[in-house]
C-alpha cells in the first residue's frame, strides 16, 4: 500500500511538468522542393502547309513503239541495245534490201513503159482531134483513140505511184528513231524475218519520267495542277516534281485516283528514278496560320496528348490538347490553348498535374 501511494504522488508531480513543456512553433512546415527545372514558351502562330501523303510508281511519260513498217524482210544489223540513248533520226536497225531494190527496178521499168505508151497515145489523140471534123475517121474510132490516151495517162500515174511505194519500202529497210530518248526494250534479232508491224524497240521519249501517285477520294479536292511535289524514290533520292494532271476517274475497287507528277530532267538523267520504280511523296496543297508547339512540349499519356501550362506559385496544370499537322519539329495545337499561355518547353513526360517547378530563362 505504501508503494502504491508513492507511485500516485510521483504521477501527480509529473503531469504538471508535462503540461508546462513548450510545444514549439505549430506553423513550421517542411519547404516543398521543385520537381523539375524547366523553361517556358508560348504557342506560336506558324504558316503550316496542308500536305497530302501519297505513294505510287514511276513510269515513262510516253513510250514510243518502234516497229517494222515493211514485212517479210530479214534483219541484217541491230545498232542499239536496251539503255542506249538515241537521237531523232538515228538508225537503230537495218533490213536486207535486195528484194526491195529488185522490186523498185521492176517498178521503174514499168514506169518507163507507161511513159512510152502515154507518149504514143497522146500523139494519136492529137491527130484524132485534128481530123475529127473532116470525116476521115468515124466518131467511134476517134472516141477509141481519145479513150486510149486517157487510159495510158492513168497507167502512167499508177506506175509512178508504184515506184514511189517501192522507194518508201527501200527507205523503211532502215529503222530510225522517231524522237530522242532511251531504249527501254528491244525485240529485234539479227537474222530474223519479221512481219509488218512487229515491234522492234520501245523508246522512252525525251527520257521524260512521271510519278503516278495514288490519292484517296477525299484528298482530290485539295490537289491542283502546278502544285509542288516532293518525290522520294526507293533508293532515298528526292526530287522536286510538279502536278501535271489529275485523272478524271476514280478506281471503283480502291476508290483512289491517280495524280500525274512530272519529274525534273536532272532526276531522270542521274539515274535516281527509273520507270517501274516505287516512290512515295508529299503534295503541298496550300496552308493556313495555326498555333504550334514544339514536339518536346507535348506529352503522350493513355492515348491522349497533354501540355503543361504554368499557373500560380510556379505550379503547372496539365491540359489536354488536340494535335493536327506537323512541320519539322513543330505540331499544330487545335483548340484548348489561345496563344497567351506559358507552356513547359520540354520534359513534360516527367511532370504531373500540380507539380512545383523551377523556371529558368531559356
Amino acid at each position: 500500500m505504501a508503494a502504491i501511494a508513492a507511485t500516485g504522488v510521483f504521477m501527480a508531480l509529473l503531469v504538471p511538468a508535462l503540461v508546462l513543456m513548450p510545444l514549439g512553433n505549430a506553423q513550421d512546415k517542411p519547404v516543398a522542393k521543385p520537381s523539375l527545372t524547366v523553361s517556358l514558351i508560348s504557342p506560336q502562330k506558324t504558316d503550316m502547309p496542308f500536305v497530302v501523303q501519297a505513294a505510287g510508281s514511276v513510269a515513262a511519260w510516253q513510250e514510243a513503239s518502234i516497229g517494222a513498217e515493211t514485212g517479210g524482210l530479214r534483219v541484217t544489223e541491230v545498232r542499239v541495245n536496251v539503255g542506249d540513248s538515241v537521237t531523232r533520226g538515228q538508225i537503230l536497225a537495218t533490213f536486207s534490201a535486195e528484194t526491195v531494190e529488185a522490186d523498185l527496178a521492176q517498178a521503174r521499168a514499168t514506169l518507163a513503159e507507161a511513159e512510152a505508151t502515154v507518149a504514143d497515145a497522146r500523139a494519136n489523140g492529137a491527130r484524132a482531134r485534128e481530123i475529127q471534123n473532116n470525116g476521115s475517121l468515124s466518131q467511134q474510132q476517134i472516141a477509141q483513140l481519145l479513150t486510149a490516151e486517157k487510159t495510158a495517162e492513168a497507167r502512167l500515174l499508177a506506175a509512178r505511184a508504184q515506184v514511189t511505194a517501192q522507194e518508201i519500202r527501200l527507205k523503211h529497210t532502215s529503222v530510225a528513231a522517231p524522237d530522242e530518248g532511251s531504249i527501254s526494250a528491244r525485240g529485234a534479232t539479227v537474222g530474223a524475218v519479221v512481219p509488218q508491224g512487229q515491234e522492234l524497240f520501245r523508246l522512252i521519249r525525251g527520257d521524260r519520267l512521271e510519278w503516278r501517285a495514288e490519292v484517296t477520294s477525299g484528298e482530290i479536292a485539295r490537289i491542283r495542277p502546278g502544285q509542288t511535289v516532293t518525290v522520294i524514290s526507293a533508293t532515298g533520292a528526292s526530287a522536286a516534281g510538279r502536278v501535271r494532271i489529275i485523272a478524271p476517274t476514280v478506281d471503283p475497287q480502291t476508290r483512289n485516283a491517280l495524280v500525274y507528277v512530272d519529274l525534273p530532267p536532272s532526276a531522270t538523267r542521274g539515274g535516281q528514278f527509273k520507270a517501274g520504280m516505287f516512290a512515295r511523296g508529299e503534295i503541298a496543297t496550300g496552308g493556313t496560320t495555326v498555333l504550334t508547339l514544339p514536339l518536346a512540349a507535348v506529352s503522350l499519356r493513355d492515348g491522349f496528348s497533354y501540355a503543361f501550362v504554368m499557373g500560380k506559385d510556379n505550379r503547372v496544370t496539365q491540359v489536354k490538347v488536340q494535335l493536327g499537322r506537323r512541320a519539322g519539329e513543330r505540331v499544330e495545337i487545335q483548340g484548348t490553348l489561345t496563344g497567351g499561355e506559358q507552356v513547359v518547353a520540354s520534359g513534360a513526360a516527367f511532370l504531373a498535374d500540380g507539380d512545383l517547378v523551377r523556371v529558368v530563362a531559356k
